[in-house]
């Protein structure tokens, strides 16, 4: 087991996307490192009265930065997988997993530059909170009091509004054991940051096992009660990133029962059971042999774009353990990812707004369907529906929360 860091410096310059300092960020080598193992000086961020964006990477917006500094960080396990994740956003950038014949292939869809990540990313890789998925208007009422959150997808908060956590330089350490290496994140969200309120102190941790798991552990304490609902949105595609759409993976799903929505993906209140609709992936069905019938909630979402509720057990008994979400198949490669979680929700998305515009690595058109996200997660808009388990996180609580991806061939 390794983890190495390198270092990359950007700097923002009027009307110029930042770039990595004296090269330009490659597919499979982002400014491979000036600096390993050792912590980078950071460069001098503006003031509060400089810039709303403190701690983040230099938006392409006209503003003036100093410059900053993002590293990406590479952990190894003995069965050939690597995994590369910036502390921006804590993105993972490239997964690369054996297949059946033990070819490594990157997994994850993602971009060549870090510039593209700032500025066009659909959330490729990335933390999310304060809250992950959607909050309806961009409101919610606790303690008799009415918040107001930023709006960034029509009229509703998604992702944690403009300045998510996918948009912040986290504090990083990186540690190795025995059996395992990884990366600690450390990022404090301030009072009224994106309008939710309560300095919010979150911790999230990936674990690279020598079992070929890859563990997020989530942790977060708040000084007022505030919604929390930390999730990671990677993008999927088994047979290899950029190889055609996903349609043929076989997925399975552990739940009885979804949330559907409205038109604008928000939930009705409502838990209908999986029977008898496109959302029933109780045994191994293809992402594609459904997907395009006539159903008023595939409409809405163009595909799946949905919260499915989980069927909670727990391993070996331990109704507090992580217990099986899923598992995805993809038959060409051979290539299957199995989803634990101690979340009560999964959203399933199928990639379903990829329209061939945007471009990933090594400049493929990201077209339709040509990866999918599972996001472990409480409910959509939970805040605003009482009968849905509860996000809120009170002083002298601590928010807790683990999701491991087993990778394994068949």
């Amino acid at each position: 087991m390794r983890a190495r860091r390198s270092t990359l410096e950007w700097t923002g310059r009027r009307g110029r996307s930042p770039r990595c300092s004296g090269q330009n960020a490659s597919a499979s080598n982002q400014c491979r490192a000036r600096t390993r193992g050792t912590a980078a000086a950071r460069c001098n961020r503006p003031s509060r009265a400089e810039s709303s964006h403190e701690g983040s990477v230099p938006p392409s917006n006209g503003r003036t930065w100093k410059c900053t500094a993002v590293s990406i960080y590479t952990l190894n396990n003995a069965h050939g997988i690597e995994l590369q994740v910036l502390d921006y956003g804590g993105i993972i950038v490239s997964l690369k997993v054996p297949d059946r014949t033990g070819r490594l292939d990157d997994i994850v869809l993602g971009f060549d530059s870090l510039s593209d990540y700032q500025r066009a990313s659909p959330y490729f890789g990335a933390i999310i909170g304060r809250y992950g998925n959607r909050i309806a208007r961009g409101q919610f009422t606790l303690d008799g009091r009415t918040y107001t959150l930023a709006t960034n997808n029509g009229p509703n908060h998604l992702h944690g509004g403009l300045k998510g956590f996918d948009k912040v330089v986290w504090d990083v350490s990186p540690f190795e054991r025995e059996d395992s290496v990884g990366l600690v994140f450390r990022y404090t969200s301030p009072d009224g940051e994106e309008g939710y309120p309560g300095t919010l102190r979150a911790t999230v941790t990936y674990t690279l096992t020598e079992q070929s798991e890859l563990v997020f552990d989530y942790y977060a304490t708040a000084d007022w009660p505030t919604p929390v609902n930390l999730t990671q949105h990677s993008y999927f595609n088994l047979a290899g990133d950029g190889r055609g759409d996903v349609l043929g993976h076989l997925v399975t799903l552990k739940a009885d029962f979804f949330t559907p929505v409205d038109s604008t993906l928000i939930p009705t209140g409502e838990i209908r059971s999986v029977e008898g609709t496109p959302f029933d992936f109780r045994t191994p069905t293809p992402i594609g042999a459904r997907i395009d019938q006539d159903d008023e909630q595939l409409r809405y979402g163009e595909g799946y774009d949905h919260n499915f509720v989980l069927n909670k057990g727990g391993k070996d008994g331990n109704a507090d353990a992580p217990s099986l979400a899923a598992r995805v198949f993809d038959p060409t490669s051979g290539r299957v990812m199995k989803i634990y979680t101690t979340e009560p929700g999964l959203q399933f998305y199928s990639g379903n707004f990829f329209d061939g515009t945007l471009r990933g690595k090594k400049g493929v058109p990201y077209r339709r369907r040509y990866g999918f996200a599972m996001e472990t997660q409480h409910f959509p808009d939970s805040p605003n529906h009482p009968q849905f388990p509860s996000t809120i996180l009170v002083p002298g609580r601590e928010y807790r929360s683990r999701t491991v991806l087993r990778f394994s061939v068949d």
